[in-house]
């Protein structure tokens, strides 16, 4: 009996390791993806000094790359890359930023929570890192 509990003990453990690689598939997969899209977003723009503000008006919405990294689009020349001190759980493509403004600028360390669609209770708190603009060749 004591070689058949240990044998269904083993089989148990296979089913849960082998739950675990469509997971670690599927990250790889969704990092690939991050990658690629950062890739294309930036293109051949120039990064300049990291700031730690931006003004809400020299951005568009933000595009969320993976869950440490947002883009705000550029209204003018200026796409803006916040790269986030710590990853930002639930933070993913798709979700939704609702950021505490304070006054017309968006600053490091301030305060932002995500909202997965088609839910209504919003994550943790996450904080903005600095901001990087990267700029269009002349």
């Amino acid at each position: 009996m004591k070689g058949r509990a240990v044998g269904v003990v083993a089989i148990l453990g296979a089913i849960a390791l082998a739950g675990c690689m469509p997971s670690a598939q599927m990250q790889a997969s969704e990092q690939a993806e991050a990658a690629k899209e950062l890739t294309q977003a930036l293109g051949d723009r120039t990064p300049g000094t990291p700031r730690d503000c931006i003004s809400t008006s020299d951005s568009d919405a933000p595009q969320v790359i993976d869950d440490h990294t947002i883009l705000y689009k550029p209204v003018g020349r200026t796409l803006w890359r916040n790269d986030l001190a710590a990853s930002c759980p639930g933070l993913r493509p798709y979700t939704t930023l609702i950021v505490e403004v304070h006054g017309s600028q968006i600053c490091r360390n301030d305060r932002f929570r995500v909202l997965d669609p088609g839910t209504t209770i919003p994550s943790a708190y996450c904080m903005f890192g600095k901001f990087t603009p990267y700029e269009m060749a002349k």
